[in-house]
């Protein structure tokens, strides 16, 4: 069992290897975090192009960063830490230019949702009460949330201390589940579509 469970390198072993220059290190790190990256982004309100511009660039910075990488370091929160800042980035770049707004009718998940309507409206609402959250509430809902992250990996991701991450979670979901309620999503739709708005913050 041991030897089995040891074939299968770590991501900081696939990061260590491709800092040697083992390419194939950087592409099954990309088969592990690419999707969930551009499912990330686009439930989070960008749209598919605008996901997908955002996974590319992630990963470009990871690539010309692979040499700042602590082997004492975890790869999963470096690499999304460095999403978020790209993320930040566009969103910056896209606020000095007005006639170039973040795109978020469309985004979802197309090989998911292309088929079933009802899912895919409730996934529009819930892109549309992302977006009216402030920032630093969106951003650790996004990463808690839609990447499964606990607070102490998001905390580390935002640059906050874990107290403050689980209030911006506790003020988020409770925006958010306001929002969608005046939406139209009941109580019930709810419960299954955030798992997690009642969080207490201590």
């Amino acid at each position: 069992m041991a030897e089995s469970s040891s074939s299968v390198p770590t991501d900081e072993e696939l990061m260590a290897q491709y800092v040697l220059g083992n390419s194939s290190a950087l592409s099954e790190i990309f088969k592990r975090y690419g999707t969930l990256l551009m499912r990330v982004m686009m439930r989070g309100g960008y749209s598919e192009a605008d996901a997908n511009d955002m996974v590319q660039q992630a990963f470009l910075q990871l690539h010309r960063a692979r040499h700042d990488f602590r082997p004492s370091a975890r790869l999963k929160p470096w690499l999304f830490t460095i999403a978020l800042n790209v993320k930040r980035q566009l969103i910056r770049s896209r606020k000095r230019r007005p006639e170039s707004p973040l795109e978020m009718e469309g985004g979802g998940e197309p090989s998911v949702d292309a088929h079933d309507p009802v899912m895919m409206e409730r996934r529009r609402l819930v892109r549309k009460a992302l977006l009216q959250l402030p920032d630093a509430q969106r951003e650790v809902i996004e990463l808690h949330w839609l990447a499964g992250m606990t607070f102490p990996e998001v905390a580390e991701i935002v640059g906050a201390s874990v107290s403050a991450v689980k209030v911006r979670a506790h003020r988020g979901y409770g925006r958010l589940k306001d929002a969608l309620k005046a939406l139209g999503i009941s109580n019930a739709e709810l419960v299954n579509l955030i798992p997690f708005f009642i969080i207490e913050p201590n």
